[in-house]
This record gives C-alpha cells, structure tokens and sequence, in this order.
C-alpha cells in the first residue's frame, strides 16, 4: 500500500484568538481542537500523525494530555515566517519513512468528518493526482493530500508566498473533490468564529 504521512499544523501564535488554539476545548476540557482532529485522522485510518509546533512548543501535553503513542511533535523553531516553513518541518521529519504522499491538515479545523478524510485518500489512491483537496462550489478546504512527485516543488517555494503557489501550478490537474462535510471548510482564528464553531456543533433541534 502506498504510504501516506500526516502532518498537523499547529505552529502558529494564535495572535487573534489570544490563546493556543490548539488547547481550545470542544464538547468538554479533554476534548481540544486537536484531540479532536487528530482521532479523526487516526479513526480514517492513518498510521501515524506529525503535530508541528512552533509558538506552543509544549501543546501536544496540554492539548492532548492522554497521548496516543501514534502521535509525535517536532518543533518548527522558524515558524513565525510562515505556514510553509511547517510544512516543511513536517516533511523533514516524515522523510526516513519515504512517503509516497503527504496529508496535510490545520488544528483550527478541528471538526471534519473522517469520511472526508477517507475519501480525499481514496480518490488519490484511484488517480494519483499532484494535489487533493475537498470543495464546495468555489470554496476551497482542508486537509489537503501532496503527492510526492511536489515534494521538491514545495521545498523550493518561496517562504513568503507560502504553498498556494504550487496549489495554482497544478490547477489543471488537480482534484477539487467535492464534499458534503462544512468540517472541512470551518476554521477558528478568532473568539467570534470559535463561538460559532460551538454553536454549529449544537443539533438544531437543540437550538
């Protein structure tokens, strides 16, 4: 089977929610933005997951206090100069497993569906496509699956502009997959998308 490798960004200030992101509790304390994105890569069946961290380098402890040993963090001491130098510092650290693709998902999107999951790795597994990503419409969410074949694309990107410019160099080829999962394209970088986040997670009829 072909291997495919997990990274979970998590290296950044969370300057406008004022606190580690990361940490933020869900339905209740333990279960944390991060605990709960990475049980539902595990729960789709991912061998393994990369926390990369940076501006927290202790979160994996208070966000994931019963640590799964499937899990591990590596710490990205430059990674105030941006997303790309995380990805980076995920794949430098999954390089001895010799992936043949890289997912790559962001802990403040915490509440995709490991179904959504499953079939970003299925349709790359049917297609070998360079880039995996779900869509609604022209919306464009996470996580998002490298093959290998831009691995050395991402390497040489410039920092500043991140890695949308490869994303843009593959348009023609790569796969916007369509899914019916808001998880996937709900993030959280302030109080106010936080709180409606909790809001969303609340049934209807509960409203």
């Amino acid at each position: 089977m072909p291997v495919i490798e997990t990274i979970v960004l998590a290296a950044g200030a969370s300057s406008r929610m004022g606190r580690s992101k990361a940490a933020l509790p869900l339905s209740h304390a333990a279960d944390t933005f991060l605990k709960r994105l990475g049980s539902t890569l595990l729960e789709a069946g991912l061998p393994r997951l990369t926390i990369v961290t940076g501006a927290f380098p202790d979160l994996l402890a208070s966000a994931w206090p019963d640590h799964d040993r499937r899990v591990r963090a590596v710490h990205n001491p430059h990674w105030s100069s941006g997303q790309l130098s995380s990805i980076l510092a995920g794949l430098d650290a999954v390089r001895a497993g010799d992936p043949d693709a890289l997912l790559v998902a962001l802990v403040d999107t915490p509440l995709v569906r490991a179904t959504t999951v499953r079939a970003l790795i299925d349709a790359w597994r049917a297609t070998r496509a360079p880039i995996v990503r779900p869509c609604r419409g022209d919306q464009h969410g996470h996580p998002v699956l490298f093959d290998r074949a831009l691995f050395a694309e991402l390497r040489a990107a410039d920092p500043a502009r991140g890695a949308k410019p490869v994303v843009h160099a593959h348009r023609d080829t790569l796969i916007d997959l369509a899914v019916d999962d808001d998880g996937a394209f709900r993030d959280a970088d302030t109080p106010d998308d936080y709180a409606a986040m909790l809001r969303a997670m609340v049934p209807s009829s509960e409203r």
